[in-house]
């Protein structure tokens, strides 16, 4: 049913770089009338989002999807558009961004090297940042152990020095405990 004077529908639409919240669509144009653009309608497979993208003037095969839900279906479909209206929809082709934990995607046969490299930087740095955590955390539990240990002994002297005071006993009968013994035996 197509119209003469359209250009044919965009063919081999495939998604590359697909992460959490971005994919990048990419098509080829038979040869045919001259294309001046394209147009991409993306929707959520449950219906909740679409939007639709149109670019004039290039030459672009190309399109970054951006903002995209983590984890969620999507369908895209394209279209050329010549100089006299736009191509037929290409056909759907359905896509799943990731979850945000995934280190890498499951078509990573798609993955240039060049965003394979990107992300082992990306996840290099998460590591470090836990790691500075963890040792932050640790260190204020040392913190703590040690205050408490400290305040532990604290009060152990306190409650001795009381029942010592409370002892109705001469002072020098307490000869298996020298002034100072508690500070020299840490």
């Amino acid at each position: 049913l197509s119209h003469p004077d359209r250009p044919p529908s965009p063919v081999n639409v495939t998604v590359t770089q697909l992460k959490a919240n971005s994919a990048t669509v990419s098509w080829d144009v038979p040869e045919g009338d001259v294309v001046i653009g394209y147009a991409i309608l993306q929707q959520r497979q449950d219906g909740q989002m679409q939007r639709f993208i149109r670019e004039v003037n290039t030459t672009n095969r190309a399109c970054v999807l951006w903002d995209l839900a983590e984890d969620a279906d999507y369908i895209i479909q394209v279209q050329s558009i010549g100089l006299h209206g736009e191509s037929q929809a290409s056909k759907r082709v359905h896509f799943r961004t990731l979850k945000e934990t995934d280190r890498l995607p499951s078509n990573s046969s798609n993955q240039g090297d060049i965003t394979m490299e990107g992300l082992d930087k990306d996840r290099q740095l998460q590591t470090g940042e836990i790691i500075i955590i963890v040792a932050v955390l640790l260190m204020w539990a040392a913190v703590i152990a040690l205050f408490c240990r400290q305040y532990d002994i604290i009060k152990d002297n306190d409650s001795n020095n009381n029942k010592e005071k409370t002892k109705p006993s001469s002072e020098h009968s307490t000869p298996e405990r020298p002034s100072g013994g508690l500070l020299r035996s840490k």
